[in-house]
Order: structure tokens, then sequence, then C-alpha cells
């Protein structure tokens, strides 16, 4: 019996395998490759985010997109800090009391999440949507022409500049096109097979990307509403109001299943923003919607007029044209012939390309559709300011996020490019081939194959090396970026934490994430390291009282950050805690270098009060004994009496000043953060310190770094002790 049983197993596995080998045997062979171009496009990204994107881009909505991924899986769409909003408050959300929400929709977040909760990597979802929009190129490609342009097609809008780099970061431009990609390949489905289950897929996808961002849905929907209101039409006219025609019946599938997901969007405005109309980008920066006229967010605004919006928008799409799709100018201009081509071919009622086997409507049809994003979305884009705000100088294509990712919100303007270009290419190739013929017949097969290759190659060569010098600038620029990004974040990368509570410096404001979006908090700000901005004294106590036990660190560098991906920081990471008592006696030493003449010796709080004294001729280094206690600060060498009073939280100042005969100082400053109560003094402990040439105060960029000795004057040396010399920092 057990024989017959492994009979019965060896047949069935032999049916199996015979059955999949026919089945692979009936798959044409452009349709795997456009598998595999689909595969290099997934793997491509995957790669470029993996490395270039190592610890993010410049761009800093990655980070906002990134923490609602993961609130999402926490199963919230809106973070509860309570009193401390202030220390939490991510990049571009939004504060309502101690609750913070997001001005972004959840949907391209939703799409990361999936790969977070399933390989623990959101970038699979980059690697994925490179690749679906890929498939769904060729799949457009081959309902409007035939699968050979579907194959260029894909290959054209994988390869270009704008896809690899835009794809390969967590921003929603990618992700919402691949929704109005799956609407545009059902919606031309249902037309073609009449299935209302294609149409159905065509809505609620429209309905996902209306969700992700309203505006960009809307522009590439409308050819598609036109066509469906104009086919809506003929039908009832055609064939009567009742019965229902098909075509009537399944474009009301369509729209009602968009429409349904208009519902979701609203009902989301209500619950986050109390008004179904006021989208959260609003409540962020009620000016910076779509229109003309005053246009504003956070700090920055403008007068948008019209004039402006067709000099910056003309920018953009030149840049386009010639920077961001693929082979630059070529491949533009391959797309204009396209373009004309086809539409040469459908005034004469063929296909694209004239074949006798495909002379349909519906191709024509829906090549006109693809071709009408052309009209809406550059001229929707008019009425956007970001074209404006993502060219830093509007005649200059390598500054500003154009220069990083291209013109990202023109981004669904590369379906109809990639798909005419690769009409022209066909065509080029079918030229080719004729007039390989015709040489074959007039001469001879060896000169006819002799020029059919010869011109291929040559092709090959130009575009190629065209798209490779479009693709290496920005990514040379980008890994400016993460080279920065890499350095300043290495004592972070560099250390194992296990409950741990960090402050963050605040180079742009009371922002997290902006620029540290590496640095991100769990959303419910209990992971085994939590993030907190150094907002100072009141602010810094009140997170460490709500964080009682954790080991803390202060994280800050040397240098000014900036957005220039040349100008590092030094990073600088160091562990501190809070040292308490009725009183506390700290000693500061500090080196005297050459040529000194004069010290003095200065201690405040509050910006106001301060008490010091003077040295003349110090000589080899200054040891400064100073103490703290219930509700005041002294110098040991001041005059007697001479103290300064303490505000419940406060920063404490001492500023030791090295000055020379020519009128040069050398300022050391040290600032610690103290809380006064009945008990005594509290400190965070080292306290900061800066080396400050020719000023008092000069911030992060004379941070001072005992471990970089080669970063400061010869002579300096900056020491702090608290109560015992096993403090010493």
């Amino acid at each position: 019996m057990l024989h017959q049983l492994i009979r019965t197993l060896r047949r069935r596995y032999a049916h199996t395998r015979r059955a999949a080998r026919e089945r692979i045997d009936r798959i044409d062979r452009r349709t795997l490759v456009a598998a595999g171009i689909a595969a290099a496009a997934g793997a491509a990204v995957f790669f470029i985010a993996s490395t270039i994107f190592s610890h993010h881009s410049n761009n800093h909505d990655e980070g906002v997109y990134l923490m609602q991924a993961a609130m999402l899986l926490n199963g919230q769409i809106e973070l509860y800090a309570g009193n401390l909003a202030g220390a939490f408050r991510p990049w571009f959300f939004i504060q309502d009391g101690g609750r913070l929400y997001s001005k972004y929709t959840p949907v391209p977040a939703a799409m990361y999440a999936v790969s977070m909760a399933l390989f623990g990597e959101p970038r699979v979802t980059l690697a994925a949507v490179a690749a679906g929009n890929a498939a769904l190129l060729y799949l457009l490609g081959t309902m409007t022409v035939d699968r050979r342009v579907g194959v260029v097609a894909a290959a054209l809008f994988a390869a270009s500049p704008l896809a690899l780099m835009t794809t390969s970061v967590f921003l929603p431009y990618a992700p919402t096109t691949f929704l109005n990609l799956v609407f545009a390949v059902a919606y031309l489905r249902g037309v073609r097979d009449r299935s209302a289950v294609a149409a159905g897929i065509a809505g609620i996808a429209i309905g996902l990307a209306f969700f992700a961002r309203p505006f960009t849905a809307v522009l590439f929907a409308i050819p598609f509403i036109c066509h469906a209101l104009y086919q809506v039409a003929a039908s009832v006219r055609r064939e009567g109001l009742l019965p229902v025609p098909g075509a009537a019946r399944r474009q009301t599938i369509t729209a009602c299943l968009g429409l349904c997901f208009v519902g979701v969007t609203l009902a989301y405005n209500v619950r986050l923003t109390g008004s179904a109309l006021t989208f959260p980008y609003q409540v962020f920066a009620p000016l910076d919607g779509p229109g003309f006229g005053r246009r504003r967010i956070l700090g920055h605004s403008i007068v948008y007029s019209p004039e402006l919006a067709l000099e910056s928008n003309g920018y953009v799409l030149w840049y386009f044209a010639t920077r961001w799709f693929t082979a630059g100018w070529i491949g533009t201009a391959l797309a204009v012939g396209g373009l004309a081509l086809s539409v040469r071919r459908w005034f004469r009622g063929e296909n694209a390309l004239g074949t006798d086997a495909d002379r349909d409507r519906f191709k024509r049809v829906a090549g006109g559709l693809l071709a009408g994003l052309f009209v809406t979305v550059p001229t929707g884009n008019l009425l956007f300011w970001g074209n404006f705000n993502i060219l830093a100088t509007l005649s200059d294509p390598t500054d500003g996020f154009v220069s990083q990712f291209g013109p990202f919100y023109h981004f669904d303007l590369l379906v109809p490019l990639s798909l005419f270009a690769a009409v022209a290419v066909v065509a080029c190739r079918r030229g080719l081939l004729t007039a390989r013929a015709r040489l074959t017949a007039m001469r001879s097969p060896r000169a006819g194959k002799a020029l059919f290759f010869a011109a291929l190659l040559i092709g090959a060569l130009v575009v190629g090396a065209a798209t490779a010098a479009a693709v290496a600038a920005p990514l040379d620029r980008n890994a400016a970026y993460d080279d920065k990004h890499e350095h300043a974040y290495g004592p972070i990368d560099g250390t194992s934490f296990n409950d741990a509570l960090i402050f963050i410096p605040m180079p742009y404001g009371g922002w997290q994430n902006h620029p540290f979006q590496y640095l991100r908090n769990d959303p419910g700000f209990d992971g085994d390291v939590v993030y907190a901005l150094d907002r100072g004294p009141a602010g810094d106590f009140e997170v460490l009282d709500a964080y009682p036990g954790r080991n803390q660190y202060r994280y800050t560098y040397r240098g000014e950050w900036t957005a220039h991906p040349n100008r590092h920081v030094i990073p600088k990471l160091e562990s501190t805690e809070v040292r308490r008592g009725a009183t506390l006696d700290g000693e500061t030493t500090v080196g005297v270098p050459d040529r000194v003449v004069r010290a003095s010796v200065r201690l405040e709080a509050g910006g106001n009060a301060y008490t010091g004294y003077s040295i003349d001729d110090p000589d080899g280094s200054i040891a400064v004994d100073w103490s703290m206690d219930n509700g005041t600060a002294r110098l040991a060498d001041a005059d007697t009496g001479s103290s300064i009073r303490l505000d419940d939280t406060d920063t404490v100042v001492l500023m030791v000043t090295l000055a020379q005969n020519d009128g040069s100082t050398l300022t050391y400053r040290q600032e610690a953060t103290v809380r006064t109560n009945a008990d005594g003094v509290e400190v965070i402990w080292p306290p900061e310190r800066y080396v400050c040439p020719l000023v008092t105060d000069c911030g992060t960029e004379g941070t001072y770094l005992p471990d970089e000795p080669d970063v400061h004057f010869d002579g300096v040396r900056f020491e702090t002790r608290m109560q015992d010399d096993t403090s010493e920092q």
C-alpha cells in the first residue's frame, strides 16, 4: 500500500510539473522581460535606499511618514504626550494641547507599515512600489499599443532619475502614482472587458489615491472622469435610462467606491480637526494649499502670482525634460516624437503604431486618456506653490530639493512620457528593420544586418550614457548628504542603549526629526531610547521627572548644522546625571595659552544677575571654585557676600575670558542646568562646555570636545568637577 501511495504521489508530481511547464511556455516572452525589468527596478531602489539613503535624506518629511507608520502599527493616528508635547513634537505634526497629529494623511505611511510589520524593514515597500510601477507601465503600454511598447515603457520609467531617486525615499509621490496606475489599468480593463470587478478596483484605487494626496489624484483622474461622463451620457442616449446600461453601471461602481474613500478622507478630517472640510495640512498652515495670492508655511511666505507660477513651473518642467527623464532631452524628444506619431495615427483611425491587427477604438481612447496627463498635471501644478519651493534658486538646477529628488510634484508625468517615448523607440526599431530589408534587397544581407546592429548599438550607447550621466549627478549629491548624516549619527550608531533618555538639540527650532529624522521615538514614548528636545531648564527637568531611573545622555555637536552637504559637524554624545545636595561645590579648571595677559571670571544666572573678579598675568591654568545652594550661586574668590539669586529652574553660566594685548580673547563658557527647591539644589551634570574665540557666547560652533584636542587651540584645557575628584568630566 505504501508503494502504491508513492506511485500516486510521483504521478501527481509529474502532472503538476508538466502543467507548470506548459503554463510557463504559454507566457509571452515579452511578459517575462517585463517581469525582469520590474524586479530589477525593485532591486535598484532597495539598494539605493539602503546605501545612498542609509540615514534618510535631506528631506525631513521622511521622518513624518515613518513615524505615522509606527503609529499605525501601534493602533494610533495621534500621539498623546500630555504636558511633554513640546519636548516630543515631531516635524510637521500639529500640537493640540497634549495631542499631536501629522499634517499628512496616513495612506503612504500605511504602505510602509505593511513591510515594517512583515519584514521589519520599510524599504521593502519602496522596492515593491518601484517594481509595481514598472509592471503597471507594462500593462498600460500593452493595453494602449502592444507588448513591445509595454516592455520599453516599463524600462524607461524604471530607469528615469526621477523614479530612482524619489522612489528610494519615504515620500508619498511614488506610492500615490502606484495607486493612480492601479486605477488607470483597472479602469481601462473595465472599459475594454466590460468588467464590473475591474471597475470596482479602479474606484478603490483612485479613492485611496485621493486619501493619500487629494490634489494629485484629482489631476490624474480628470481625463478618466471626462471619459466616464462621456461614456455614461452616450450609453444612456443610445440605450435609454432603464434598464441601466452596462457602461453606466460600471462607471457608477467606480464612482461610488471612489466616493466612499472621499468620505473616509472627510471622516478622517472630522476625527483630527473637527471639520470635514478642514484638512490637517490646513490646520498646520492655513495658507499652504493650492491657489494664488499670499502663501505661507511656518516662517516662509511669498505672494504666489500667476507670473511667478509660470516662471517657476517653467523651470521645473525644463529640468524634468532635460535632467530627470530617462536619457535627458533625448528621452523627452523621443516622447514628443512618439506623441506626434500617435496623434497622427489616431486621426487616421489607427493604433499608435498603425498596425492592422490593432485598429480598434479602445486603444486610441486609452492612449488619448494618458496623453491628457500632459495637460492636467502641468496645468494643475501651476496652482501649487510647492513647485516654487523645491527650487532654491529658480535658474539653478543643482540647488534645492529639485537637485536631489527632481520635480516630484510632477511625478505622474513619467507615465505618459515613458509610454510615448516607448512608442517612438519601437517605431524607430521598425524603421531600422525596414531599412535593413531594403538594403538587403538592394545590396547584401550582410550590409543590412551590419546597418541594423550598428544603429542599435549606437542608439543604446547614446541613451545609456545620457541616462547614466543624468542618474549620477543626484546620486552624488545625495551620497554627500548620507556621508554627512553617517558622521553625525556615529556616536549613537556606535552605542548600545538600554532604557535611555537622550536630549537632542534644536538647530531649526522646537521640532524633533528636523533635522534629526533618524532619531525617532516609539509612538508610546516608551522605547529603549526616548529622545527629548533640549528645551532649557524647566523643560528638561520636566522630562527628567517623567522618566526617573533612565540612563541619561546629551547629544550635541561642534559646528553649525546647515543644509549644505559638505558642512559637517563633529558629534558628541555624553552621559549625564542629576546631582543633588543641600550645597553643591564645584571646581572648574581651564588652560591658559601663551601670551595671555589678563583674565576675568564671571558667574551669572538668568541672563542678568552676575558676579565676578579679574586675574592679572595668569600662568598655565586657572582654577575657579564655585558653589550653589538653595536659591543662590557664588564664586569663592569674589568679593565677600557677592552671590546671585537663582530662579526655581535656571541656567548658571560660568565664563573665564582670557585676553591678549592685541585685544583678542578666548572664553571658556560653562552652562549648568539647575533647579532649586526646599531640599537644596539639583544640577544636570556635566554642564555644557564651549570654547569661544573673540566672543563670549558662540553656541555649538565652540562645543568643547575633550576627546578631540586637535580641534582646539594649543593650551586649551577645560575640566570641571563637583563634590569630589571622581566626578571629573
